[in-house]
């Protein structure tokens, strides 16, 4: 199954409705604003997915998710998950961890994935989000509170602007 309909079957066995958008494929938050115009960009959700170095034998991938016009502050996010750095994932690693999905499709539910998925406090302020849906020319816009509902992931700072 691929990972856009796995998430549509996720989400519809759990009750959450949403709205799905079909349009040009984006790799970036501003690219995907142009083809949502319904939409700001602080409600884009953007999900990235870092390895985060533990101790000197031990890494994790983890999933942080944050408003798409803000960016990461790193000494937040070392203090956050406990680790002594992190990296971005590579783009063969996030495929690999995705099912397929190339960076900039990625969406924000790592559970399915499973990854710990932290979530920027900053996100919760939207009624509504709007993210790409694991597909760079689809996506889907839900209320923020049924994401944390059915995502459960640990709510948190380290996002900038």
């Amino acid at each position: 199954m691929k990972p856009l309909e796995k998430l549509v079957e996720f989400l519809k066995q759990n009750n959450v409705p949403f709205k799905q958008f079909h349009h040009a494929p984006v790799r970036t938050s501003e690219e995907a604003l142009a083809q949502r115009p319904d939409f700001i960009l602080s409600q884009g959700a953007k999900a990235i997915i870092v390895n985060a170095k533990k101790s000197s034998d031990r890494r994790e991938f983890i999933m942080l998710v944050l408003p798409a016009d803000k960016r990461l502050d790193s000494k937040k996010v070392r203090k956050i998950l406990k680790c002594k750095s992190f990296s971005f994932a590579h783009e063969s690693d996030v495929i690999r961890i995705s099912d397929g999905v190339e960076p900039g499709g990625v969406h924000p539910f790592g559970n399915l994935f499973g990854l710990s998925v932290y979530v920027d406090n900053s996100l919760a302020l939207n009624d509504e989000i709007i993210f790409n849906a694991g597909d760079r020319s689809v996506s889907l816009a839900m209320k923020c509170i049924d994401y944390l509902k059915v995502v459960r992931p640990k709510l948190c700072e380290f996002a900038t602007k």
